[in-house]
């Protein structure tokens, strides 16, 4: 592969985590400490990245956000911690921190009662904190209920025939008779909410929320085909308030988001849904960092097609090619050839697999092996 030597300018690290090893801080730092080694005399900033999903608060913390805790109901009814990030105005939530699988007891899934009611109580603490930009990112939720849960914590009322609250969760959604959002609270209407996600499923179908993710969130074929009639239904149900407008975004690209969570977003809380990185790299100010940079390095534990698919690094790639910043990849493990890295913008890729073989010493050593692939990139591009 032919190298890029860049001779000035400074190096811009602008990587996600490593699953599993390293936050997206950490994974900043060994490359620092590796370029150093072979580069004494570089400039290196840090800007750790995330796209919406888990790590996306402690990478808006690492940009100077203050980090801010409170006490929200977890997906099966009891209390969790839930962190969120804060600067001036701007909020930047992950819905897993209050409604996530990893909020649930090991080897526990509730596909038909987990509920986003947390989810709710943390958009109400941002509120409550000032917030007038509200970041959600919904990756790896518990739930499936529509975003019913979360409405219910921010004032709505869903009720059955007899006119009582619902059962937390997307199963009960199939007695939902009364769906009033009249309570709603009334600061959500000065509020701009941006849904930071990269699934563009639609809310019900053969590529629905239940159908798609509700496997994963412990759905059996029969639960999944119970969930998915709970939600059409919840759909038409809220047709008294919502009018055509129900139906109309329940079709629409990213409705079936973190268990329908997205539906209910723009449904019912005016949201604007936009691809994670996008989203997370203009509040980060990845755009100002980017301009005082020579070399831009991402990367990610996995480098493959999905991250292709719109994930962190290929995000960092397209913005740093719009201004003609040249892109390397730092990454665990890489599953891509030559000519699709170089299709995304990143002209060449250094795996900590190529040090160390054996996938269990890449996870365990991660750290040094990312010091000994940094020193090896700045020897040949720096």
């Amino acid at each position: 592969m032919d190298h890029t030597h860049i001779e000035t300018g400074r190096v811009l690290i602008a990587a996600d985590k490593f699953k599993g090893s390293l936050t997206a801080a950490r994974v900043a730092e060994h490359v620092a400490a590796g370029i150093r080694r072979a580069r004494p005399g570089v400039a290196v900033e840090a800007l750790p990245v995330a796209d919406g999903g888990d790590g996306t608060v402690d990478a808006a913390v690492a940009a100077g956000f203050a980090l801010r805790q409170t006490a929200v109901t977890g997906p099966l009814g009891k209390a969790v911690t839930a962190s969120y990030a804060l600067r001036g105005d701007t909020a930047v939530l992950e819905m897993a921190q209050a409604s996530g699988l990893q909020k649930m007891p090991e080897g526990v899934l509730a596909p038909l009662s987990a509920t986003t009611y947390g989810t709710g109580e943390l958009l109400l603490a941002a509120l409550d904190a000032g917030a007038r930009t509200i970041v959600l990112g919904v990756g790896g939720s518990a739930t499936t209920d529509g975003g019913a849960g979360m409405l219910t914590a921010l004032g709505a009322r869903f009720l059955d025939a007899g006119g009582r609250p619902l059962q937390p969760g997307g199963g009960p959604l199939r007695d939902l008779a009364t769906a009033d959002l009249s309570g709603l609270d009334p600061r959500l209407g000065d509020v701009g909410i941006v849904l930071a996600s990269d699934v563009d499923n639609p809310l019900t179908g053969p590529q629905g929320a239940a159908a798609v993710y509700g496997p994963q969130k412990g759905a059996d074929a029969a639960d999944v085909a119970a969930l998915d009639a709970a939600l059409a239904h919840y759909v038409r149900a809220l047709e008294p308030a919502l009018g055509p407008r129900a139906a109309l975004l329940a079709e629409r690209p990213g409705a079936g988001a973190a268990g329908g969570v997205g539906y209910a977003a723009l449904a019912a809380l005016d949201a604007s849904f936009r691809p994670g990185i996008e989203v997370l790299l203009e509040v980060l100010g990845f755009a100002g960092a980017l301009e005082r940079a020579g070399l831009v390095i991402t990367g990610e534990g996995s480098l493959d097609a999905q991250t292709l698919r719109g994930k962190a690094p290929a995000g960092v790639a397209a913005a740093a090619r719009r201004a003609g910043r040249p892109v390397v990849a730092v990454c665990g493990r890489l599953a891509i050839g030559e000519d699709e890295l170089r299709a995304a913008g990143i002209e060449a890729a250094y795996a900590l697999t190529d040090l160390e073989p054996d996938p269990a010493v890449c996870m365990a050593q991660a750290g040094p092996l990312l010091e000994r692939a940094a020193e090896r990139l700045a020897a040949e591009h720096l």
